[in-house]
């Protein structure tokens, strides 16, 4: 044998044998995988112990709707790449459940990782903590500290306690928007603007660089009202007065400095805080109500919201009837055209769910929950020809108003047979725009020119890099105004007012649910829970003999199965330490991230074919 044909084969050996031991490690990493999928799936539903606290430990932001797909967020949760996130409805199934379940005994409320919360949203939540305390079970609240939104459900506890070096910042609401006049303008982007109504500000952070007289007036008005429903409901759950809340939150500066600087000592003495304690004192005050936790560990007998839930499905569905159902339909985000993940409300993909109600003979009524700023134009009409289509079918339609509903939130609200929003509600802002940049003189400084010519007038009038022409700006006005008449004409129509009427009350003016009911905008005031009932009634169902289903966009099994095995594997790989946490900022880097956030979905979110409009920016932060 040659040199050359013995080191080909010895390469081909070596190759063979890196290839296999490739093989196999491959083969042993996933069989490793595969066990601690297992492992989690094995592992099942933790019980619900037979003495327990139930601990409502929200994350992130509490949202009608998570975003995105399970698939979806299932991966991005194993990169930690997810944006924390809590459904609202879960927390409100788990505290309504535990008022009737002898197992619980106690309810904790551990609200750090809570970070944003609407007004609206925050509220059901506290009616049912209130649930709980009617069933004549305790409530206690325990934080290192509370903020506004925190506090909000703190409040509606027996009891709150606080870190010894904890504090109680309550800061009220803000509206701060950014304005980008001045820097188009060096950047040389000219952004042409048309809309109908003064108070129709979504515009303005285009054309100027401030606030608007009108936006001003306007916004205080709803604002202020938020913060007093805000003031209101804390002071009544704390049997404070309002003006010792007031002089809290107001002279905050002087309190602490009255306190020698001591914050926790200074929300005990305003009677914000009940006691004073740390971790292990807490645990051992919650093991003389609940006894110790399985583990040795000297924590207390607990379940978390999310793993009752779990615990308790089988148990929640035989109780629930399904012969006969009130289907409830999600409408949470930005309103844009064509198809969208949840958290967005695509224009084809509502409507398909829509369809999905009217054709399921299980369904005998719905209840659109709206918590939307709106959006595109035509991508609410899209909605609201299937809307039609479900009432044509004699399906009872009720429309359920979360934190927001305005402009196009509005508008896909006014096909339902009843509007049942909260008092403190954001909604109105019955208004039109549309916005169409054109960046020719950007081009022209790094010099880039356009020339050419084409065959009608209208011809090359919409380019990007050209100059909007002046038949286009015609066509645009007319359209704008023309939507406006549509959007006024449907609410008069719907809520029975005189055009004149209901142009009154629109103008692009945002209301909250209190004026929305006095306007006639809105039939009732009250949470998804009472829209239920009205649709149920109107579909002729007594209660009891209904059941509750939500409509959502379908998986596939694979993906379905995928999603479950992935965020069992990441709970098993957290429960087991191998797998490292984000560091997540601090929470003002995280409320300033979350505004820039907002700002930047809703600018991606102009898709409508039209460049029309029903758009509001109305979210305090």
């Amino acid at each position: 044998m040659s040199i050359r044909g013995f080191l080909t084969k010895l390469v081909r050996a070596l190759w063979y044998g890196l290839d296999t031991l490739r093989r196999v490690l491959h083969l042993i990493l996933l069989l490793a995988l595969f066990i601690v999928l297992l492992a989690g799936l094995a592992g099942g539903v933790a019980p619900v112990p037979s003495t327990a606290a139930l601990v409502v430990n929200p994350g992130g932001a509490l949202v009608e709707q998570l975003e995105g797909s399970p698939l979806d967020r299932a991966i991005a949760e194993l990169n930690n790449q997810a944006e924390p996130q809590t459904l609202v409805r879960e927390i409100v199934d788990s505290l309504e459940y535990a008022a009737g379940d002898k197992r619980i005994q106690v309810v904790v409320l551990e609200l750090d990782g809570l970070e944003a919360g609407g007004l609206a949203k925050l509220q059901s939540v506290g009616q049912a903590i209130d649930k709980v305390r009617a069933a004549g079970k305790k409530v206690v609240a325990f934080g290192n500290g509370y903020t506004r939104d925190q506090y909000y459900l703190a409040a509606r506890a027996d009891e709150v306690i606080m870190h010894d070096l904890g504090m109680v910042y309550l800061e009220g609401y803000e509206y701060y928007r950014m304005f980008f006049k001045s820097a188009l303008e060096k950047l040389y982007v000219d952004v042409n603007v048309f809309k109908v109504g003064e108070f129709k500000s979504f515009v303005e952070p285009f054309t100027r660089d401030d606030m608007s007289a009108e936006d001003r007036e306007a916004s205080q008005r709803w604002v202020g009202s938020l913060w007093s429903a805000w003031g209101r409901d804390v002071a009544e759950a704390r049997g404070l007065s309002q003006e010792a809340l007031d002089t809290y939150t107001n002279e905050f500066a002087t309190v602490i400095e009255g306190a020698d600087g001591h914050a926790a000592r200074a929300a005990v003495d305003a009677r914000l805080v009940d006691r004073l304690m740390g971790r292990p004192e807490f645990d051992a005050y919650m093991m003389e109500i609940v006894g110790p936790g399985g583990a040795d560990d000297g924590s207390y007998s607990a379940i978390g919201f999310q793993d009752y839930l779990a615990a308790t499905a089988i148990e929640r569905k035989l109780a629930e009837p399904h012969e006969r159902n009130v289907a409830i339909i999600v409408a949470a985000g930005e309103i844009v055209d064509g198809e969208a993940p949840p958290g967005t409300v695509g224009g084809d993909t509502l409507a398909a769910q829509i369809r999905e109600a009217r054709l399921d003979d299980s369904v005998s009524a719905v209840v659109l929950r709206i918590d939307s700023p709106g959006g595109s134009m035509f991508a609410s009409q899209v909605i609201n020809d299937e809307l039609a289509a479900l009432k044509a079918a004699d399906k009872p339609l009720i429309a359920s108003m979360s934190s927001v509903a305005a402009s196009g939130g509005y508008y896909i609200a006014m096909p339902a047979d009843e509007i049942w929003a909260s008092a403190s509600t954001i909604t109105g802002s019955i208004g039109v725009g549309a916005l169409l940049p054109t960046v020719q003189r950007g081009l022209e400084q790094l010099g880039v020119h356009v020339d050419g010519f084409g065959t009608t007038k209208l011809a090359g009038q919409l380019r990007l890099d050209r100059p909007l022409g002046e038949d286009a700006r015609r066509v645009l006005t007319a359209s704008v105004e023309d939507a406006y008449r549509i959007f006024v004409g449907q609410v008069a129509a719907a809520r029975e007012m005189t055009p004149e009427r209901a142009d009154s009350i629109a103008r692009g003016r945002v209301w909250i649910g209190a004026d929305g009911l006095e306007l006639g905008l809105v039939d009732s005031l009250g949470g998804l829970g009472d829209a239920v009932k009205a649709a149920a009634s109107r579909a002729g169902l007594d209660e009891g003999s209904y059941g509750q289903s939500y409509i959502e966009p379908e998986l596939s099994f694979s993906q379905k199965l995928a999603a479950e095995f992935i965020m069992r594997g990441v709970r098993v790989l957290n429960t087991l330490g191998l797998r490292e946490t984000a560091v997540m900022p601090s929470d003002l880097l995280r409320r300033t991230m979350r505004s820039l956030d907002r700002e930047f979905k809703s600018l991606t979110a102009l898709n409508d074919p039209r460049s029309l409009y029903y758009h509001c920016f109305c979210t305090v932060d």
